[in-house]
């Protein structure tokens, strides 16, 4: 079996390489280096920056060749400096790959959150989570209390959810212009949980699974852990959605069993699909039998006032992915009320097919058999009693402050890290200005800030030219935030050693 996942062409590849000016990138001292090496650079540089994806067959030296109007023997001292540098692989009858150096394996997970009693010592940007929105999680946990005795008086066991709970997400799908009947929700511990178990019952050991690239971190360590095979789609430029060209490619060519993807606010990038690109992949993915699991964390944290709901519910987002898939045999929606409400309320959903349902259901007897119940009934209470939208409006404003002071604060003490503003989510994706993502991320905590680097976020070792900077903190925080991450950036600009990023974290 070849070791590539997905295929670049060589028009596409001319096309990436261009993106960057290769031809006319200097070196030291102002000189222009050889074509060839200009050439391998671009290539590098698009494989650290992940628009290039790991374990991409690249086209043949002639067809290269040919696409950027040069020898084949530039192309062939190209392919063979990347090779030299682990950049590049190749095996006779399978051409050449794209690949990381051997030897100097990137971090690949994401930061665990502090404790409390820490919080005084750094500021914290590795979660992308906010404090519990006041006095609603109080409200929604009394209102669920008093709501509990009828269900004390039972097992306590609902594999699929509170049927409560059930009815009430599916009638919000319903009021959506999604018709969805309570048979198809299954209520699970957050969205990690439904995630997990739908790659389990999908996507077992070898199989592969489509992503973004860059992803949520968490996700892709999940699904690693689980034995898949990850194959990374770059996502399009300047916060455009997704790049459907290369997904049709990547479905056609890799045939992977899943995909999974985040249409609203995606983590990390913001970016957020537009209705054609969400229409266009539902069919891309249907025609390639490929499931696509679509996560909607982020979907209510719209934080541009053009984008927020209307008081009469209205919104002018696109239509949720899963209202282009009529027959439920393509999407499978994931939901959660952790970032849009708090990261403490583990409770998250799965909309799909009666029979995915019943299947997802039925093997969850082997894994935690179900969803704590007074939990549930808090969100029912929510969602019920109209306490929900405030939350969420609350959660929007807060996050929109945080947003805008963090861009204004970054801007003014690191103007060489460049960024798109989102229109929404929890999270800012940064280009470090040429500098090291992990090494940004491993002296941070010692001037006093921690931060994830942008190899948590890809596939392999890619994005190294990038942080994520959650919209956790405000006002004097957020400045102070960036104060020290100035500061981390001259201590790499420095040559500073510092000690390498914990391999045994998560990141929210």
């Amino acid at each position: 079996m070849a070791e590539w996942t997905s295929v670049t062409g060589a028009a596409q590849l001319a096309r990436l390489l261009a993106s960057q000016s290769w031809q006319t990138r200097t070196g030291p001292g102002g000189r222009r280096p050889p074509a060839y090496r200009a050439l391998a650079d671009g290539v590098r540089l698009l494989v650290l920056e992940g628009r290039l994806p790991v374990a991409a067959r690249l086209p043949a030296e002639r067809e290269l060749a040919l696409a950027l109007a040069v020898s084949r023997t530039t192309v062939a001292a190209a392919y063979e400096a990347l090779r030299s540098e682990g950049f590049l692989a190749s095996r006779r009858g399978a051409g050449s790959w794209t690949a990381v150096p051997a030897g100097n394996p990137l971090p690949a997970r994401g930061l665990e959150p502090l404790p409390p009693e820490a919080l005084g010592a750094l500021i914290d940007l590795g979660c992308a989570s906010l404090p519990a929105p006041e006095p609603w999680l109080t409200r929604a946990v009394t209102g669920a209390l008093e709501s509990l005795p009828p269900y004390a008086m039972t097992h306590g066991d609902y594999p699929a959810g509170l049927p409560d709970l059930r009815a009430t997400l599916a009638e919000r799908y319903t009021r959506l212009g999604i018709p969805t009947m309570p048979e198809q929700i299954m209520v699970t511990t957050g969205a990690m949980g439904a995630i997990d178990a739908i790659c389990h019952l999908f996507a077992p050991q070898g199989e592969r699974i489509a992503v973004e690239s860059p992803s949520y971190a968490n996700i892709l360590q999940l699904m690693r852990e689980a034995g898949a095979r990850l194959v990374p789609v770059a996502m399009a430029d300047q916060l455009r959605g997704w790049d459907l060209d290369r997904w049709r490619q990547v479905l056609r060519d890799a045939a992977p069993r899943l995909a999974y993807v985040v249409a609203d606010f995606h983590n990390p990038t913001g970016a957020l699909a537009d209705e054609e690109q969400r229409r266009a992949l539902v069919e891309a993915a249907r025609s390639a039998g490929t499931v696509l699991v679509v996560d909607e964390t982020m979907t209510e944290l719209a934080l541009d006032p053009e984008l927020a709901p209307a008081p009469d519910g209205t919104s002018a987002l696109p239509r949720r992915v899963c209202a282009f898939d009529p027959a439920g045999s393509t999407v499978i929606t994931v939901g959660s009320a952790s970032k849009a409400f708090w990261a403490g309320m583990r409770i998250g959903w799965v909309r799909a097919a009666p029979d995915v349902i019943r299947r997802l259901v039925s093997a969850r007897a082997y894994a935690d058999l179900g969803t704590p119940v007074l939990e549930q009934l808090a969100v029912h209470w929510l969602l019920s009693g109209g306490g929900w939208e405030e939350a969420v409006r609350l959660r929007r404003d807060q996050a929109r402050e945080n947003r805008d002071t963090l861009v204004t604060a970054v801007r003014r003490e690191l103007p060489d890290w460049s960024f798109e503003v989102p229109r929404g989510g929890l999270t800012l994706w940064v280009r470090t200005g040429g500098l090291s993502g992990s090494r940004i991320a491993a002296l941070g905590e010692q001037v006093g800030i921690r931060v994830p680097s942008g190899p948590r976020f890809g596939v392999d070792g890619a994005f190294e030219g990038y942080v994520r900077l959650p919209f956790t903190v405000g006002g004097a925080v957020a400045d102070e935030a960036a104060v020290r991450l100035a500061a981390a950036a001259r201590l790499v600009r420095d040559g500073v050693r510092g000690g390498a990023e914990s391999p045994r974290s998560v990141v929210a």
